[in-house]
């Protein structure tokens, strides 16, 4: 089974391209920037050079594939739902040119909404792209992942953070190793077929407020969170040189899951994944604030 990975070196992809190496299969590696794969790699892949948002680009890499675990770039857009449509267009029209049978998908809790929810809304149309092209198709509906927290660096530096959610509302917290061994476990086993949605939960919901205790006691240091009002997060973004288009989608993702929302997947002994925050915090983060 010929196997091909997007994003190979992101915070999902660098993960299930090692552990693809380690279960015997070579995998297919879809990048924009090949001169990045790291060395020690280059061996055991092989590596194509496709803009996941170029249709040309990645049906071209893509011949001869059996299997593929797709991710849909977040990018800086002024319309970046219109990002997402193109690379949704770009992967349809390789699934359906190379006849690739069975697809695993990066989604995110939230998508079973499919409108309001800011860039989720982004994965929530490649979900319904996927499914009416009739072939095996997995969405990993993923929690919030812990590694969003190395957007916030400065932030942590200064023990600050802030949420426009309530500070006691708990969702799913998951590690994006967790995630790349499902996908890896998924795109594997060949039991499965037609349409499934596996939700990745991570170990626990957390609150806000849990986090910041958890911080404090892994750092050494007093992290406080603080809930601010959306538009105080619309104008920091706006601020950081974000489009307001993308400040809105972003915002959206916060905002849509907070508002009236009961995710599709309750949490349950297939979508709870073992790594803790606290360990997470200890490998991940530990020295990078």
């Amino acid at each position: 089974m010929r196997i091909a990975v997007t994003t190979p070196n992101g915070h999902v992809g660098r993960h299930l391209t090692r552990m693809l190496v380690r279960a015997g299969v070579r995998p297919l590696l879809l990048t924009r920037t090949p001169d990045r794969i790291a060395a020690e790699l280059r061996p055991h892949v092989e590596i194509a050079r496709a803009d996941s948002q170029n249709a040309e680009e990645v049906s071209a890499a893509t011949r001869g594939v059996d299997a593929l675990y797709w991710v849909d770039p977040s990018v800086m857009s002024e319309d970046p739902l219109a990002e997402y449509a193109r690379a949704t267009d770009a992967l349809v029209g390789a699934v359906a040119r190379n006849g690739i049978g069975r697809v695993v998908f990066q989604s995110s809790v939230g998508a079973e909404k499919r409108h309001g929810a800011g860039e989720i809304d982004g994965l929530a149309a490649t979900e319904v792209a996927l499914d009416a092209l009739g072939i095996a198709v997995t969405h990993l509906r993923c929690g919030y992942f812990f590694s969003n927290l190395l957007l916030d660096a400065e932030s942590l530096r200064a023990g600050r953070l802030s949420t426009v959610l309530p500070l006691d509302s708990t969702m799913p917290w998951v590690a994006p190793r967790d995630i790349a061994e499902v996908a890896a476990l998924t795109l594997l086993n060949r039991e499965w077929s037609g349409w499934r949605v596996q939700a990745v939960h991570g170990p626990e919901d957390l609150s806000w407020a849990q986090v910041a205790g958890i911080l404090t006691h892994e750092l050494g240091r007093e992290v406080t969170v603080e809930r601010i009002a959306d538009d105080d997060l619309r104008q920091g973004l706006k601020a950081a040189g974000m489009p307001e288009a993308m400040a809105e989608a972003v915002l959206g993702m916060s905002t849509g899951l907070r508002d009236d929302f009961t995710p599709e997947q309750p949490r349950s002994l297939v979508t709870t994944t073992p790594t803790t925050l606290r360990s997470w915090v200890r490998d991940e983060l530990v020295g990078v604030v």
